[in-house]
């Protein structure tokens, strides 16, 4: 089968979504009103609230909500269960479940002051579903700094060339957020100058790699940089670095995946692997209801609810930019899951390797360094093999430092939110950061980060469930049609139940207990359940109500 049909097709599909589904549910259920001030500018600070222009405000968020999950994810899945399943759900999950509950939880947020969407929880569910969710939300916030900052070090650590460029992004994005905000150059003069130096940058490490070792003293001393930096990232305003950096890796994000498209269609490789791996696979469970959370940001991320409803609503400009910014990020995170799988079905074998053999190559190197062998492999005819593997390692470094940095802002958003009103000393941004970060770290020297990973998929998707259910909630209060987001939410609750009670029962069940990962699916289990209760609860009143009511 031709790698290049199944592409265009799959782009194709996204593209008439965004232009049909898309502006059906923003005409529908959103309204966008241009004439409402959006929070950026009633609550203008200078720091957390600032409204960006339409490209920036994408570059970052795109930036922010595009991590390894969308890379990992689609890898995982294709090795266990094949690829006609994975791609199924990436095209149907990104479009009817991930972009409608991107683009509502941030105009949730935009109409109700750029609240979270545990605060407004409160009042569409009740105070106790804001507590469970915010405490949820905190939780997984520190497991995603810890996952993250360990993974971002593993590539600087696996792939010398990209140190210099990772780090001399960072006063590149400080020098561009100061000529593109504060001395008002032209934004397309100055993307342009960028991108030279980036690509200088990414040149100077190709001529002097550092090579620190693989030691653990180079690992810590990796971990402790990228730590403090992010709490750097996430405590000064974000104009200065969070928003430029976010914007000029969008670019390296664009970049790749565009070299990665036009090396697809110049050297035309065909599908060698199999449609269809096994239903139950050694190791990943039943392919319901695994699949589903294994391609986890491919499809949807509940991730992204605090992103939209943490930085995004605090930057947006005027109402209408949240389609192209929220549902637009989303599907574009949809077409990168389809360029992944892609790679990993056509570029291994044009890497050279036997048909069949992307499974074990996930076995062998791991699913980071299975896609850049697949990246290479689509990429080899522009830039040959080897280049085209380094290329490909730094876009999973970029996606997986803006996660980094963007999550530690959220988390010091949090923070503030569960205690600042009970200890002040917690509303100075550079404690709050701190705190999260150093916590974190524990976890990191404990060695339970790694432990716990297989549950994080699980986690994110309960978290679109529950954002599900405050969103439908809002949607009946305001006599809106709710089947768009109730079915998605049924069906994510429901999956992730299964999910985490397979989990479970798989931790505790076998051989030998698994006591972190065990309980880490019960905790999970019983938060789902009582937010659940309490939030079908507050849609059944909804909808008495709504009954009610005089038409």
């Amino acid at each position: 089968m031709s790698s290049v049909a199944l592409l265009l097709g799959a782009l194709l599909w996204l593209a008439l979504a965004y232009l049909v589904w898309g502006r059906r549910i923003a005409r529908r259920l959103v309204e966008p009103d241009d004439g409402r001030p959006p929070p950026s500018e009633t609550r203008h600070d200078g720091v957390d609230f600032y409204p960006s222009a339409p490209p920036l405000l994408f570059g970052h968020h795109f930036s922010s909500i595009a991590g390894a999950g969308p890379i990992i994810g689609p890898v995982i899945a294709v090795a266990a269960f094949g690829w006609g399943g994975t791609l199924a759900w990436i095209l149907l999950g990104v479009v009817f479940i991930g972009a409608v509950h991107d683009y509502l939880s941030l105009m949730l947020s935009v109409r109700h002051d750029a609240r979270s969407t545990a605060d407004v929880a409160a009042d569409v569910v009740g105070r106790r579903a804001r507590a469970l969710f915010l405490v949820f939300v905190w939780l997984t916030l520190v497991l995603i700094i810890a996952v993250f900052a360990d993974a971002v070090t593993r590539t600087v650590l696996s792939e010398p060339p990209i140190v210099i460029p990772t780090l001399g992004l960072i006063p590149l994005a400080m020098l561009f957020g100061l000529l593109v905000n504060k001395l008002r150059w032209p934004l397309v003069p100055a993307t342009l100058g960028a991108a030279f130096v980036g690509a200088a940058l990414f040149w100077a490490g190709f001529q002097w790699p550092i090579d620190f070792g693989g030691g653990e003293t180079a690992r810590w001393t990796w971990i402790a940089v990228f730590l403090l930096y992010s709490v750097l990232a996430a405590s000064i305003p974000v104009w200065v670095l969070l928003q430029p950096r976010d914007y000029l890796s969008s670019w390296i994000l664009f970049g790749g995946m565009g070299l990665g498209i036009v090396g697809l269609l110049v050297g035309r490789p065909e599908i060698r692997e199999p449609a269809f791996q096994s239903a139950f696979p050694a190791g990943s469970g039943p392919i319901w209801p695994m699949l589903f959370i294994l391609v986890a940001c491919g499809a949807v991320s509940g991730f992204h609810t605090l992103v939209a409803s943490g930085t995004t609503a605090r930057q947006l400009r005027r109402e209408s930019d949240g389609l192209p910014v929220a549902f637009g990020s989303m599907l574009a995170e949809g077409a990168l899951a389809v360029l992944v799988l892609v790679c990993m079905i056509a570029g291994v074998s044009a890497a050279g390797l036997d048909a069949g053999a992307a499974a074990d190559l996930v076995g062998q190197k791991g699913p980071i360094g299975a896609f850049g062998t697949g990246y290479g492999g689509a990429t080899a005819p522009l830039v040959g093999l080897d280049t085209g593997k380094v290329i490909g390692v730094v876009m999973v470094n970029a996606f997986v430092l803006t996660t980094l940095d963007t999550s530690v802002r959220l988390a010091r958003f949090a923070t503030v939110e569960l205690l600042g009103d009970r200890l002040p000393i917690l509303r100075n941004r550079w404690v709050a950061s701190a705190i999260v970060v150093g916590l974190a770290a524990a976890l990191l020297v404990s060695g339970s980060s790694t432990a716990i990973w297989p549950v994080f998929g699980a986690a994110n998707q309960l978290m679109a469930a529950l954002a599900l259910i405050v969103i439908t909630a809002w949607l009946l209060s305001r006599g809106k049609p709710a089947l768009y987001t109730l079915l998605p939410c049924g069906f994510m609750l429901v999956t992730t139940v299964a999910a985490l009670g397979w989990q479970a029962w798989s931790a505790f069940g076998g051989a030998q207990i698994n006591w972190t990962i065990g309980v880490a699916c019960l905790v999970l289990l019983g938060l789902a359940l009582f937010l659940a209760v309490d939030a079908f609860g507050a849609l059944r009143a909804l909808r008495r109500a709504r009954a009610a009511a005089p038409r």
